[in-house]
Parts: structure tokens; sequence; C-alpha cells
């Protein structure tokens, strides 16, 4: 018999109906004991996917301050498995990090939280290169919880984005890759980052003086808040990210990839320097 994961994966979700469906298959009915859809006021089909696969669903209604999603659903649902893994709409669990994740909850008891690894597409195409995606998205329950930020309405993102879990105890690496897919195209893409930009700079503002918050800060942040002070965060991450992370690999759409992202660092750059002169925080 098919041994089934002490995991509940969470999955966070606002009109998700052309990525959820994947999702879910992806998952399977017998690989983990509970499957959570957390909804924030859904209006097309993703409710009516997630009730024809069985999973709970559970409804959440941001009031502009901390908690947002996850944190909320942390501390509000009641888990009953050792694990949660949240997972978004667009990403797929393969064979192969099912596997390996079987494997190391199984054998890596002394870890609290798992890094995971991603691939990225775009326009349609599996990217070779550019900066390697990884998130902790996998943790034991009680571990911790999502960074507190106290946001007061900066943007009207109901999730938490960029914050990181902080977890008490050591931290384990799972290699193989989630595909992270998304359906929604360009046009989504690039709103979706205009709004990433607006929330990272004011974010960097608050926080950039307080010691207490930096240092919870990853390595990833601490070099990536060293550099947003620059206009030259932009051209450094795209010659890394077409250079030295190989995006050349993919042609024409790693180029577009990489100077997409380029525009939105320095997106983030110019709305530091415009909140720092208009004084609007």
């Amino acid at each position: 018999m098919r041994k089934i994961l002490d995991l509940t994966i969470a999955i966070p979700v606002k009109n998700e109906e052309k990525n959820l469906l994947g999702c879910l298959e992806a998952i399977g009915s017998d690989f983990v004991k509970h499957i959570v859809i957390i909804d924030s006021g859904s209006t097309d089909k993703t409710l009516d996917i997630a009730d024809s696969k069985g999973v709970s669903i559970v409804n959440f209604v941001w009031d502009g301050k901390f908690p947002k999603k996850r944190n909320w659903f942390l501390r509000n649902y009641k888990l009953e498995t050792k694990w949660v893994l949240f997972l978004d709409a667009d990403e797929y669990l393969t064979p192969e990090f099912k596997k390996e994740l079987k494997e190391t909850l199984e054998t890596q008891e002394g870890k609290v939280g798992f890094w995971l690894n991603y691939t990225i597409y775009f326009m349609g195409k599996k990217l070779k290169g550019g900066y390697p995606l990884n998130k902790l998205a996998l943790f034991k329950v009680g571990a911790g919880e999502y960074e507190k930020i106290d946001e007061d309405t900066w943007s009207n993102l109901d999730m938490e984005i960029h914050e990181h879990p902080i977890l008490v105890g050591e931290i384990g690496y799972i290699k193989s890759k989630i595909d992270h897919r998304d359906f929604r195209g360009v046009s989504h893409y690039m709103t979706k980052h205009n709004e990433y930009a607006s929330w990272e700079a004011y974010r960097f503002i608050k926080t950039f003086s307080d010691v207490e918050a930096k240092a919870k800060w990853t390595w990833k942040q601490k070099v990536k808040y060293k550099l947003i002070r620059s206009p030259f965060i932009g051209p450094v991450y795209f010659l890394g990210s077409y250079f030295f992370y190989g995006g050349w690999k993919d042609g024409a759409t790693g180029f577009a990839f990489a100077i997409l992202k380029m525009s939105y660092f320095t997106q983030i750059y110019c709305k530091i320097v415009e909140l720092n002169q208009t004084k609007s925080f």
C-alpha cells in the first residue's frame, strides 16, 4: 500500500482557474493527507475546480494589515499534520520532486524546514538559464511563520510575496524541482511585477534602518537591499542572469526575460528615490 505523507499542502488562490486543475492533478489524490485551498474571493471557476477535486476550502478576507494570507492560515487553521507545504496554483509537483520529498521527510527528521527549487516558464517555454528560483516553502507545523511586516496597505497584495519563513532549527534542501508554470501571459506578469516593485520599495524604506528586521534577512535579501540603492541594480541583474547564469541558452526568450527583470529592479530603485523625495511613506 502506498504511504500517504503526513503533510498538508496549502494553496493560496484568487481567480486561478487557468492553473489550479493542473496543480491539483500533479499532486494526486493519494500523496498527502490534506490539501487546502485558501481563497481570497475568487469570481471565476477556481472554487468549482477545487470542489470537484474534493479538497478543503478556506475563505480569507484581508484587512490591509498583519497577518496576511499564509500567516493567517498558520494561526487560524487547525493543521493536523506534521508538515505544511505552501504551493502556488501555478506550481506543479513533478514525479522527481515527489519521490525526493517522500525520501527526505522519512530520513531527515532533524530538519525543521526545506528550501525548494523551481523551474521557470516564460512565454510558454521552460527556461534553461537565468537566476535560480528557490523558496523556503516546506516546514514543520509550529516551527515558525513568515516575517511579520506591518504593511498598513502599502499595496493591494493580500499574501506574503517576498517575505520568508523565520524558523528555529536546522534547514535542509531538496534538489528536485517543482515546475513553476504561469499561463496568464506577459501582461499579467508585468502588472504583477509593478505591484511587487511598489511593495519592495516601501519595504526597503520602512525596514532598512530597522536593526531587528535586518537581522532576519536571508543572505540573498542582504545582497539585494545593498545593491538596490544604486541605479545599476537593473544592469547588474541583467548581466548576472543572462551571462553568468546562462540566460543566453534560451535565445530571444531568455534575453526578453532578463530585460524584464532588469526593468523590474530598476523600477524598484526609481520608486525608492521617488518615495524619499515625496516622503509619502
